[in-house]
Formats: structure tokens, sequence, C-alpha cells
């Protein structure tokens, strides 16, 4: 297999802000072809969760996403902060600054990513239990976000309905449901 590792014989950066850059990198097959231009997009590491509250709830999130021009309804996260310790810490903050809920405990389910051919960022999934409201929400000065509470019957149709339209987000679902062996086939 390590004869389908590319080498990177150099790479320059084309773009950098706050949260995303964009590199051109120069690189080498192991049969000797080069590849040149090819075109890499690094993002912070991002976390969501699918929360479930104490009471059995799901939380859910709505919020306008502008580069589709459309309110989705989504799970909780964001991005990898350096602030945070751990891949925990991070989506606990994510899940409080975004909801207000707080939750007893957090599962990993594992990582995906949104395209490994251009994105060098990975999304870490966990599935949160035992939530409870224990504050107001701390969004982010561009945040605008609607909290959901549903039942798995609830989740359910709106995947039916196709109305969950962040694959990520549905690879969380997928996999914490799973977990939680709520998952049924058809």
């Amino acid at each position: 297999m390590s004869d389908l590792i590319w080498k990177t014989l150099s790479s320059e950066y084309l773009f950098k802000d706050n949260w995303l850059k964009a590199r051109k990198d120069r690189c080498e097959r192991a049969d000797g072809t080069i590849i040149d231009p090819y075109y890499v997009l690094e993002y912070d590491d991002w976390v969501t969760a699918l929360p479930v509250t104490e009471d059995g709830k799901i939380i859910l999130v709505r919020q306008y996403r502008h580069a589709l021009g459309e309110v989705c309804i989504e799970l909780p996260g964001g991005c990898v902060d350096a602030s945070d310790a751990a891949l925990e810490d991070a989506i606990r903050r994510e899940m409080l600054e975004e909801t207000g809920y707080a939750f007893e405990t957090v599962h990993y389910l594992g990582r995906t990513s949104a395209n490994p051919s251009t994105n060098a960022n990975l999304m870490h999934m966990f599935v949160a239990t035992g939530g409870k409201r224990v504050q107001d929400q701390d969004l982010d000065q561009n945040e605008e976000i609607e909290v959901l509470e549903v039942t798995f019957e609830e989740l359910q149709q709106l995947i039916d309905e196709k109305r969950i339209v962040q694959s990520m987000h549905m690879n969380t679902i997928f996999y914490a449901l799973r977990y939680l062996d709520k998952l049924g086939y058809k």
C-alpha cells in the first residue's frame, strides 16, 4: 500500500484566513508521475454529536447555512479550538454554547471526512447522553441557532423525509443510533 502514497515535492499557500487555508501542492506518485497542481483545503478539525437528554429526547439545531441559502436541521457541533485540551472537551463546549445543555456521558464514535481528496481535516463523531439544560445559549456573533427537542420517532421521520442534508451529521446519526441500539433496517 505504501506505493500508493504520494510524495509532496513542494507546497505553497494561496490563501490563509481564520478558519480556511488553501494550498497548491506539487506531488510525485511512486511511479514517478508528477501531479501539479494539486489543491488542498485546510480547515480545523470539527466535532459533532447526537445529544440525548436525560428524558430521552434528541437535541437538534436549526440554522441558516449561507452556502446553500437554506435553513438546515443539524446536530450541534463546530470547530476544535486551540483552547480545547481534547476532542471531548471540544464537543462538550460546542453543545453547551449552541444548546445550553451539559451531558453526563460523551462517547467517541469515530471520525469521518467531508472529502478526503481535497479537505485535510476530519469530523469527530460523538454520542452524548444524560443531557440537562444548565444555561442559556452562548452563541458566536455570526450564529443564530434554534434548539429543537425531538423524539427518536421524530428523528426517524426527519431522516425518512431527507430533511437532514448535512452528510457528515447523517454519518454521526447512523453511528450514534447503532451505538444506542436504535437502528432499524427497512
